[in-house]
């Protein structure tokens, strides 16, 4: 088969973005200055073209005004007598080539016709400036990754290169049966290790049991099925086991359920059966619509939608391939929420970031073993992996964070969220097409199972295995996807028509577990299934059949399709150039049968597929490494001597404090058009709102509200408090914008260093102990408020061991709060409306700075404070105050409104101060509490209001029960301008007096430019 090889660089004279990037990267990261920089787009068509076919489609490629391109090869330019050296970058064999996919679809539409093979994309970069061994290293520190990428590096002139990464090979399927029946202990481990099965030891021992009942082995393929579906990350097996828990007073409880059904599930059951009793659910309208059992959360909205939400994790991925990882993250999350019941409508993302600290060269690596990359590198490729996953669906992005810890270098942290609208109603089957229930997926026994999108290859085999262990040298490769999100948004919008047809009755993903869990997952609805994996289609021939049943990719769902709509179905995938074969059918034998042809390669009863993995009693025991002995005069004598402006002017400059819209104006916020309150705020646009809200409809006024709490460092102290702080603040956020305080739903993320390996330290089981406390407070904030948790994940395994060093992340809970509105109009923002406003403090605040930016600030800069209190939520105090807060914005009395939350209230006047570009005059009433205390104490419950000086009695008379202070006023002068009165416990005088421009001069200091 002929090769072509094109390439296509911008038009001398033009801006080459691609490459002014680059020697942006290379300068900051590595402080290496190219003379010049060059790059250009390379394509090989191994499509079977002609040498006419192959310039027509060059010349559609190409763009006429901006490009140029040639067959074969540009001329390579010198520069003052210099030949450049070429740097050429593209995927290894077998890794998803998006790009290429597309130029192939690109060259069939040129050509009108059908194509075979494939077409391989590439970068190449021309360089003058810099000898060959400097740009291999800096390639290798900045522009490819190994383990996806190929490179080569040239110096001109060149001849034309025509190799092509071609994968597969020509194996002929095989089914081999492993030997667990007479193994031993030592053999079943070993078996389990070398495999990447992350199966234990009882679970091996379970397997063998098993099969030696049957009187055979298990094949290669069942093993590899129930490593994927017992899989930590499919199954959830430490939150569904029992536990017996050691608190603090050494009091003994067996937590026999499991923390989920006694914690998460319970807490959503308990606020479900006391919004019936109150009667806020009227008899049929149930707020909760579906809830764990689906892809994602549905609850209630209007007459005609409800609303989908689901936050996942890609934490091992993105530690391995950043870009590929987190663009599996944002599509895979993209998936399940369009993948829930019969079919969602996407409407917006969410990102946050763990990282490692980003500051300081690539090269610079001290404190990072071997084998890790440097934060900076993972947080930028993390960051384009999800702005082009997501935005390339045509999907904005609402909310986004970043936090800064060195725990975080071994695992980053990637949590990708989605928000969809669902019809509360769809067509049924034609040709009656009566309405039916879009959360239910009514699968019946005969109906096909189709699976549509993306073709199966290696990569992302184990992928559901490798997220279940630590991260260590032996990490698999193939693990790592690469999203194809145009091939995704294709299958999106045939999966959306077809649905409207009626013309399927079920879905799921082929994310974890690939064919062998989405098949397996919908078998459970007929009680058995059947599929051929030689019908599946295949990016390249050789794999073995367990790698196609269990290998996984996001662009790519399984679907049940009802024999009389199949031919329409198939019909429709054709027209709509999205690939559907049909593999098998819906059984209820109580099997989960898979052959290769005439090969049985999976004979597994349902029962002990999803029902038979061991579930040992965990032990848990509270046992502090060191108990925080609070030294209340110490720490406010220390206080007293701070320098409060400069304190707020240094915290500004603190990375998990300062602005990230260089990278947060990447990400597309504005497309469909439905925003209302945007992601960044004020004359700047680099002000972090407090809380967005977006239209779910155009033409509607109805609006969706979203928020988040996250705090790790309480987990250092108490992840119980860690959990109320958490669910505090995300439901503060949503109603400081105007939620409803009777449609509010939260979704909950675990990401935890693993409790199980750490159970064999001195002090191990004290992690699974953090995880218990986490979930007890994480309940009693949830049914305090009112607030059911809908969906979550949990991810367990966050530990790196490489180089001899582990480092393993602190325990993390993010808790992603969805609020609603009947009208965006009526939203509330934190800036500031006019100067004459009254500002308030509502909440009290307490002596709590333990695990405050301050304190670590100042821990960082070697003078530590002494030790205070960690906040504390009043969850009933907490909630009777929203409850007259709520009551006071919609009665119209509140202008602006925003958290107390990281950095405390001095952070809040900031972002006020940031965002409108208005002064503020305020006087703190610190009520015994030094200034600096109440400025930087991280207090949870508190929300800072504006009013008009006219509502300023009505305000008062509605909070003034709630601790709500009197600060001040807005000024016109761009300034912030704090003093305390002469009652105040640290006597009176000024303590903050400075300027806008101070502000912004140290707002974002610590990320730009990175």
């Amino acid at each position: 088969m002929s090769v072509h090889r094109l390439e296509i660089e911008v038009r001398p004279g033009l801006v080459d973005p691609l490459a002014e990037a680059t020697r942006k990267r290379l300068e900051t990261w590595l402080e290496l200055s190219p003379a010049a920089l060059q790059t250009r787009k390379s394509y090989h068509l191994d499509l079977g073209l002609s040498d006419e076919e192959a310039q027509r489609v060059l010349e559609a490629l190409v763009d006429p005004v901006a490009e140029i391109g040639a067959l074969g090869m540009l001329p390579d330019p010198e520069r003052d007598g210099e030949a450049p050296w070429i740097l050429s970058v593209g995927f290894l064999p077998g890794v998803t080539d998006a790009i290429g996919h597309s130029v192939r679809r690109a060259a069939s539409d040129c050509l009108r016709r059908s194509l075979d093979g494939h077409a391989y994309s590439s970068t190449l970069y021309l360089v003058w400036g810099v000898d060959g061994p400097t740009l291999e290293a800096a390639a290798r520190e900045l522009l490819y990754n190994p383990l996806i990428e190929r490179h080569s590096l040239v110096q001109a002139p060149r001849s034309v290169d025509l190799r092509v990464p071609r994968a597969g090979s020509e194996r002929a399927p095989g089914v081999e049966p492993v030997a667990l029946r007479e193994a031993d202990d030592a053999t079943l481990e070993r078996i389990s290790k070398e495999g990447m099965l992350a199966l234990t030891l009882a679970e091996m021992q379970a397997i063998a049991a098993h099969f030696r009942g049957l009187g055979r082995d298990p094949t290669d393929a069942e093993l590899e099925c129930l490593a994927q579906t017992w899989s930590e990350h499919c199954k959830h097996k430490i939150f569904a086991s029992p536990i017996r828990y050691v608190d603090p007073q050494g009091d003994e409880t067996l937590i026999e359920r499991g923390l989920f059904r006694s914690y998460v599930r319970a807490a959503t059951e308990a606020v479900a059966d006391a919004r019936k009793q109150s009667g806020a659910d009227p008899e049929g309208e149930d707020f909760l619509v579906s809830v764990f059992h689906d892809n994602a959360g549905v609850v209630r909205f209007t007459e005609a939608d409800h609303l989908v939400y689901k936050v996942e994790t890609h934490n091992s991925p993105s530690a391995l391939d950043p870009y590929g990882g987190a663009m599996t993250g944002i599509v895979g999350v993209n998936r399940d929420s369009f993948g829930t019941g019969l079919g969602a409508d996407l409407l917006s993302n969410v990102w946050g970031y763990c990282f490692g600290d980003p500051r300081g060269p690539l090269r610079d690596r001290s404190g990072l073993p071997p084998g890790l990359m440097h934060p900076r590198r993972i947080r930028d490729g993390v960051h384009h992996g999800v702005i082009d996953g997501g935005n390339q669906s045509g999907i904005p992005y609402s909310r986004g964070f970043e936090l800064f810890d060195g725990r975080y270098a071994g695992k980053p942290l990637v949590y990708c969220g989605t928000v969809a609208a669902m019809p509360v109603t769809v067509p049924g089957p034609p040709p009656e097409r009566a309405p039916r229930p879009t959360e239910d997926k009514p699968i019946a026994v005969g109906d096909r199972v189709v699976m549509v999108g993306g073709r199966i290859g290696k990569d992302g085999i184990h992928g559901a295995t490798f997220s279940s262990v630590e991260l260590d040298e032996s990490s698999p490769v193939q693990a790592v996807q690469i999203g194809d999100p145009i091939t995704q948004k294709m299958m999106w919008d045939f999966l959306s028509e077809a649905r409207d047809r009626g013309l399927y009755s079920g879905m799921t993903d082929n994310g974890a577990g690939g064919l062998s869990s989405s098949v397996g997952e919908m078998a459970e609805a007929t009680n058995g299934a059947r599929i051929d994996l030689a019908k599946a289609p295949l990016k390249y021939p050789g794999l073995a059949p367990w790698e196609i049943l269990i290998s996984e990719a996001q662009e790519r769902m399984t679907v049940a399709v009802p024999p009389a709509q199949l031919d329409a179905f198939l019909e429709l995938a054709a027209r709509r150039e999205v690939e559907a074969s049909v593999l098998g059918e819906f059984t209820d034998d109580g099997r989960f049968r898979v052959d290769y042809g005439a090969l049985e390669v999976c004979d597994l009863s349902l029962e002990f597929m999803h029902d038979g993995v061991p579930l040992p009693t965990l032990e848990a025991r509270w046992s502090p490494a060191q108990a925080r002995v609070v030294d209340a005069g110490a720490a406010e004598a220390a206080l007293a001597q701070l320098d409060c402006g400069a304190a707020l002017l240094d915290l500004l400059a603190r990375p998990n404090l300062s602005a990230n819209d260089d990278r947060a104006r990447s990400y597309d916020h504005e497309v469909k058009g439905l925003s209302v309150i945007k992601p960044l705020l004020g004359v700047e646009g680099d002000v972090p709102s407090t809380a967005t809200a977006m239209r779910v409809r155009h033409g509607r006024d109805e609006g969706v509200i979203l928020g988040e709490g996250i705090h790790p460092w309480l987990s250092d102290i108490d992840t119980e408090a860690m959990a109320r702080a958490c669910v505090d603040e995300g439901v503060r956020r949503v109603l400081c914008a105007g939620a409803r305080l009777d449609r509010i739903a939260a979704l909950d993320n675990f990401c935890w260093p693993d409790p199980i390996q750490s159970a064999k330290t001195p002090d191990g089981h004290h992690k699974l102990a953090q995880l218990v406390r986490c979930c007890q407070g994480l309940y009693d904030a949830c049914l305090a408020y009112g607030v059911p948790l809908i969906s979550g994940k949990d991810s367990m395994k966050n530990d790196a061991f490489l180089g001899g060093v582990k480092i393993s992340i602190p325990p993390t809970l993010l808790v992603s709060v969805m609020g609603q509105t009947p009208d965006v109009g009526a939203c509330l923002d934190l800036e500031p409306r006019a100067a004459g406003d009254r500002v308030y403090l509502l909440g009290a605040t307490a002596l709590e700075l333990g695990a405050s930016e301050l304190e670590r600030a100042r821990a960082d800069a070697g003078s530590p404070l002494p030790p205070t209190d960690l906040p504390r939520t009043d969850l009933e105090a907490c909630w009777a105050r929203y409850g007259a807060f709520a009551g006071a914005r919609d009665a119209g009395l509140i202008r602006s409104a925003h958290v107390c939350a990281r950095g405390g209230l001095a952070l809040s006047l900031a972002h006020m101060v940031l965002a409108s570009g208005l002064g503020l005059e305020l006087e703190l009433d610190t009520d015994g509490l030094s200034a600096a205390a109440q400025l930087f104490a991280e207090s949870t419950g508190r929300i800072v209001l504006t009013c008009a000086e006219a509502q300023g009695e009505a305000v008062e008379a509605a909070l003034g029960a709630h601790g709500l202070q009197r600060l001040g006023r807005v000024v016109e002068a761009p300034t912030l301008r704090v003093s305390t009165g002469a009652g105040s416990g640290s006597g009176s005088g000024t303590v903050i007096d400075t300027t806008l421009a101070a502000l912004r001069g140290r707002f974002g200091e610590a990320l730009h430019g990175l």
